[in-house]
């Protein structure tokens, strides 16, 4: 292969490996949020049932289901009162029956032998009320820590509570009883983990530093079309909970924008905020401009302030809606409306703030075909062209130019089968293949390939609405894939072959291709409710990003191997040209150091053979030693499991004076270093 040096690319994006995140279900209370018990503000009825409610842990995120709260006592002894409640639609109230304790109590909490837990409780009750909080980690009566609390009043007190686990515990319970005569009220409760950071979980936020994330997109997703950002912001015990139609689930609201700020503070990255524009408005959309970035002189911005923010958040990135194309979106409605609902956005925002990127939520004709929003709007999928009537792109184009600097996509590649549609589940009649059809011959190789190639499709797409709206390029409209992930493969070396074919299909066209966010960002760790660890994903975007990351330049790669086309086509489903480099069976991308002291070669050799390739440099030449830093494992399964030791890693192995042929491991992702300087 030949790297001509002197034609160079867009140099590499500070967004081009961002990160994903939505409240989905549990997933970013169980993974990011310190808090450890659900249910806190009482949402949920409190029955005797409830004891055994909750998927057991750790388990899959956006399906588990919250713990609940359980009676102590009497059944009727707890009823959810409305007359007046702390937040939310009602607040427990215990009746109490003398020197028998009553209450309510939750099950399932995890807790490390000999860790500190910090927590408070808004209370009101009867005057001469004992209340009692334990925190129990066995059956026995040593097996607890018992936090007696001042006497009560008739107004909600807060008070303060701390507990050490004596063991460690899967299955600990926390408690609230009282005893005396009349009542009790419950207004809200906590419990976390005393080391967490402004109420994150340490050992996650470390982790995700790591990762070199240039941008995390928050806080939707699906979720974000029925959710309204004002009910995610002011005291965090006054915010309400509230069902999230999207995924039905529970939200309590605990982690709203301020709480996303911090996060991104954190773990030391760019917040890239996308608004509710499925049942929101664009005067809502403008106030959440405003509340981010208005100065305290603002109305919006005065209301940040008083809520412990007074300087400007600052945040450059807005989406306007998510997937606003997609049947399953709360508050849908057709592209010829959409179009117009956007254009409002865009004014309203830019009032707010004239500084701000706004990005329009789009789709592609592949998109529209796979995802199956073609055949739902009664369109053939032959018909599904470009700048079709379903062409949500071609739209966005055509009738909101002015009021976007980026377009987005999302993708999805399903492991196992070629097509989204072809899933046996999707309730689509097919007239091709039968679901979930996957070609007997279907190689390691392809395989790994199959996501890297919705990237490509979509580049020859861009290329396409490029001769089409030349202003395109000459007002360097971009691209940002705010959605991506390889779904049903887990997190092992087969499948971080496959996201790096990703990064290098993208890093090929970094020319339009600025900006993408991985499904979900958390994503890339293994997390339990006491621990967590990087997992193959994680280590990929840290090689990556630590040596073909921001600030690099792609410069042009040649070979003579080329990729084969792709076969078994059903429409839309693949590029016209497979992804990859002209280097088959290896995968390969280069890049110049700022400086252009050093050349970076990304190679993917998804084979199970030792490869070989020939370098040729046309402008510069390599002076010295080479190294290489190669990500492997024993086989292609090879993962990094939280509690194991890790079977894939990444070594820095030195080359010494590389010939003219260079050795590529199989099953190995691999960036090798060069130092270069420029021919004589």
């Amino acid at each position: 292969m030949t790297i001509e040096t002197q034609q160079m690319a867009e140099p590499v994006s500070r967004y081009e490996y961002g990160m994903f995140i939505e409240h989905i279900g549990a997933l970013v209370y169980r993974t990011l949020w310190s808090e450890m018990l659900d249910d806190r503000k009482f949402y949920f009825p409190i029955t005797a049932a409830a004891k055994k409610t909750g998927a057991p842990l750790p388990g899959p995120f956006r399906n588990m289901m919250p713990r609940h709260w359980h009676p102590i006592g009497a059944q009727d002894a707890v009823t959810l009162d409305t007359n007046d409640p702390f937040v939310g639609a009602h607040s427990p109230r215990i009746a109490l029956r003398g020197t028998t304790p009553g209450g309510i109590e939750q099950s399932g909490l995890s807790l490390v032998k000999g860790k500190q837990y910090e927590g408070y409780i808004y209370l009101r009750g009867t005057p001469g009320t004992k209340t009692k909080v334990t925190l129990s980690w066995g059956p026995g009566v040593g097996d607890r820590q018992v936090v007696s609390l001042p006497p009560l009043g008739a107004t909600y007190r807060k008070f303060p509570f701390h507990f050490t686990a004596g063991a460690a515990s899967s299955d600990a319970s926390f408690s609230i009883t009282g005893t005396g005569k009349g009542s009790f009220h419950v207004g809200t409760v906590s419990l976390m983990p005393a080391d967490n950071i402004d109420g994150f979980r340490p050992d996650t936020i470390a982790l995700l530093r790591q990762l070199h994330s240039g941008f995390w997109r928050l806080p939707g997703g699906n979720f974000l079309s029925d959710w309204s950002w004002y009910n995610g912001a002011g005291p965090r015990d006054k915010r309400p909970p509230t069902f999230d139609y999207a995924w039905n689930a529970m939200q309590p609201n605990d982690v709203g924008m301020d709480e996303f700020m911090t996060l991104c503070k954190l773990i030391g990255t760019t917040p890239y905020v996308t608004v509710n524009a499925g049942f929101g408005g664009a005067h809502s959309a403008a106030q959440e401009v405003q509340y981010l970035n208005g100065s305290v002189n603002t109305p919006m911005g005065a209301w940040r302030a008083r809520n412990g923010h007074p300087a400007p958040y600052g945040v450059k990135f807005w989406d306007i809606g998510n997937e606003p194309y997609g049947q399953w979106q709360l508050g849908r409605t057709d592209l010829k409306y959409y179009v117009l609902k956007h254009n409002e956005f865009a004014a309203a925002m830019r009032k707010a703030d004239p500084s701000i990127t706004l990005l329009a939520s789009a789709a592609t004709p592949d998109e529209m075909i796979i995802e199956g929003v073609a055949q739902a709007d009664h369109v053939k999928d032959t018909d599904a062209t470009l700048c079709s009537k379903v062409d949500w792109t071609c739209g966005f184009l055509k009738h909101s130019w002015g009021n976007f600097s980026g377009i987005t996509e999302h993708w999805y590649a399903r492991a196992g089968y070629r097509f989204d549609m072809a899933k046996a589940d999707s309730g689509f009649k097919l007239p091709r293949l039968e679901a979930g059809y996957v070609p007997a011959h279907y190689s390691v190789l392809q395989w790994v390939r199959d996501p890297s190639n919705r990237v490509h499709i979509k580049a020859e797409e861009w290329k396409a609405y490029e001769k089409l709206f030349p202003d395109m390029a000459k007002k360097h409209i971009f691209m940002s894939i705010d959605e991506y992930a390889y779904t049903g493969a887990p997190p092992n070396l087969k499948t971080a072959m496959a996201y790096a074919m990703v990064f290098n299909e993208m890093l090929r066209h970094t020319d339009f291709i600025r900006m993408s966010a991985f499904t979900m960002g958390v994503s890339t760790l293994n997390i339990t409710p006491t621990a967590a660890s990087m997992n193959t994903t994680g280590l990929l975007f840290k090689l990556y990003g630590e040596h073909m990351g921001a600030g690099m330049i792609p410069v042009k790669l040649a070979g003579n191997s080329p990729q084969p086309l792709p076969t078994q086509h059903m429409v839309g489903d693949l590029p016209k040209t497979n992804a990859g480099s002209p280097t088959y069976p290896l995968d390969m991308v280069a890049a110049l150091s700022p400086d252009h002291k050093y050349l970076n070669v990304a190679v993917v050799n998804a084979t199970d053979k030792d490869q070989n390739f020939e370098m040729n440099l046309a402008g510069m030449h390599v002076y010295g030693a080479a190294t290489v830093w190669r990500m492997t494992g024993r086989n292609l399964t090879a993962a990094n499991d939280l509690g194991k030791a890790p079977e894939v890693s990444i070594q820095q192995v030195s080359l010494g004076n590389v010939g003219s042929a260079v050795s590529v491991a199989p099953i190995s992702i691999n960036i090798y270093h060069f130092p270069v300087e420029e021919a004589q």
